[in-house]
């Protein structure tokens, strides 16, 4: 691997005040680079058929493997809402580690500079497209423009009609504004009022209106076909596939007939026990308990949405490509979290199991990266890709990140920047990584719900994989004897990460501690 993988095609390195990976120029002129960020929503790791090898088809997403670096152990550190698209997002746009967000991260407060804000300082024009999932405060200090915004207090759960706001440079998105794509008699499609009569979905069909991937594609192809200015673009394009509900245009859905669908081996009917939060909205997507049939069901809707999102996203990459900006682009394609749809007889995000809630894609492709098809083993969480992709384009790291940047690793200077990943689900569930072992704890700990106020929930149990032989985590080794070493060690280890990062209610503002149950 050469000393500098990723690098931008000219002559003369400049070095900026701290240790930047050198953005080169031509005839003394620094030419930055245009940076593209994509984010799926409740993407897996194996989402990615080259990066899991599942019978899923995402030849565009493929392709910027083929082309680009590969982060084999990417993960989300967790989430204290059962929305674990908030806290993953907010690690995002902050660059910050979980226990160091505003409370749950559904703010991200001024003094937390975020991504967008990074590279509008450093002289890019900003634009988004799609999902926001935190404040408006933030979004609107982010970016300079944006276009079809979603998220912003109206949704009728359908990808086919899904409310959209314009951009509202005052942050305001009020819901009276927020309007439908809809196809009219001649087959145009123009906006429409949401009215009273809009029923919650998922009820909706491609005849009724462009799905939200097709219309983030378009979109942001507009942007990158119509950029005309000198300065260079940041864009962020936040897809809402493949989360639920899983819809896709008949062709796509027609791809993955449900009994030809392989289920992989941590399939489950149910899960063995309760991991303190069994019954919520993801959960209750397919009845229990979920037999073949039913896993083979959602499995199908779930790689159709993907292999749909896959040629949208493939419609921007060819955007870039014909636009001639390809060339000087950096391309970061990543997921926010993984899911279950089957795996442990789960169907939701609401857990530390990797391929069920934790372990996401992070590729960087596109035009500027020499040595391609490179894979990275070493670990990384969602909140290092910030400070990474700071470093790649030579921009400074704003004080406020501590996330690390992955490109001593990508330079091969080091081999990992950490040496274990920590995870947190709520005040029910703790991760710890190291090696080829994975512990997960287990608390029955109390909860509060505003509907029917204090409850009890959870169970006491340890589980430890060895992750590298047993990637799905079907085997549970914490009760054989010859394991009650590394498993003491791992605990050590664990507690003492927690004191490190600062699991503690109060770093979070949380009324329960897990803690206090362990």
């Amino acid at each position: 691997m050469n000393n500098i993988i990723i690098k931008l095609k000219q002559l003369v390195v400049i070095v900026f005040m701290l240790s930047f990976i050198g953005v080169f120029s031509q005839n003394k002129k620094t030419i930055k680079p245009n940076v593209l960020v994509i984010y799926t929503d409740d993407h897996r790791a194996s989402g990615i058929h080259k990066l899991g090898g599942m019978d899923v088809e995402t030849p565009n997403l493929d392709n910027l493997v083929t082309e680009g670096i590969a982060f084999k152990k990417t993960y989300l550190m967790g989430a204290f809402t059962g929305a674990t698209c908030i806290a993953s997002r907010a690690m995002l746009h902050s660059g910050r580690q979980l226990f160091t967000l505003e409370g749950q991260g559904r703010s991200i407060p001024a003094k937390h500079t975020t991504m967008g804000e990074t590279f509008k300082n450093a002289g890019y024009n900003t634009f988004m497209v799609g999902k926001w999932h935190n404040d408006n405060a933030s979004l609107i200090r982010s970016f300079d423009d944006g276009e079809k915004v979603m998220g912003r207090g109206v949704y009728l759960v359908d990808h086919f009609r899904m409310p959209f706001h314009d951009w509202d440079k005052d942050g305001k998105f009020k819901k009276e504004d927020a309007y439908l794509l809809v196809y009219d008699e001649n087959g145009n499609t123009v906006k429409r009022a949401i009215t009273k009569e809009d029923k919650r979905g998922p009820i909706g069909t491609e005849e009724n209106g462009p799905h939200t991937s097709e219309v983030f594609a378009k979109h942001a192809s507009d942007y990158i076909k119509n950029y005309k200015k000198k300065d260079p673009f940041f864009m962020y394009v936040a897809f809402h596939a493949p989360h639920d509900p899983r819809q896709a245009p008949k062709a796509y859905k027609d791809m993955y007939p449900p009994n030809e669908i392989e289920l992989p081996p941590s399939y489950l009917p149910q899960h063995p026990f309760d991991n303190g939060h069994m019954v919520l909205r993801d959960e209750k997507l397919a009845v229990w308990p979920r037999t073949e049939a039913i896993a083979k069901q959602q499995l199908s809707d779930y790689y159709a949405i993907i292999t749909h999102l896959d040629a949208q996203i493939g419609k921007v990459i060819k955007a870039l490509k014909e636009s001639g900006a390809y060339e000087n682009t950096i391309i970061v394609l990543a997921g926010d979290s993984g899911l279950a749809v089957g795996n442990h007889g789960l169907m939701g995000k609401q857990n530390i199991y990797d391929e069920d809630g934790i372990h996401v894609p992070f590729i960087i492709s596109g035009g500027l990266v020499q040595d391609k098809g490179i894979e990275i083993n070493a670990f990384s969480y969602i909140h290092d890709i910030f400070p990474t992709i700071c470093e790649l384009a030579a921009i400074e790291i704003p004080a406020s990140v501590n996330g690390k940047s992955l490109v001593p690793v990508i330079n091969n200077e080091v081999a990992e920047v950490r040496n274990s990943t920590y995870h947190a689900y709520r005040q029910f569930q703790r991760a710890y990584r190291k090696g080829a072992y994975k512990l997960i704890e287990y608390v029955r700990a109390k909860g509060f719900n505003k509907k029917t106020g204090e409850f009890e929930a959870g169970s006491r149990v340890t589980q430890l994989f060895n992750i590298e032989k047993d990637p799905w985590e079907t085997t549970d080794l914490s009760f054989f004897p010859e394991y009650f070493e590394i498993l003491a060690e791992m605990r050590r280890e664990m507690m003492a990460k927690a004191i490190k990062l600062g699991d503690k209610k109060e770093s979070i503002n949380e009324q329960f501690d897990f803690w206090d149950y362990y």
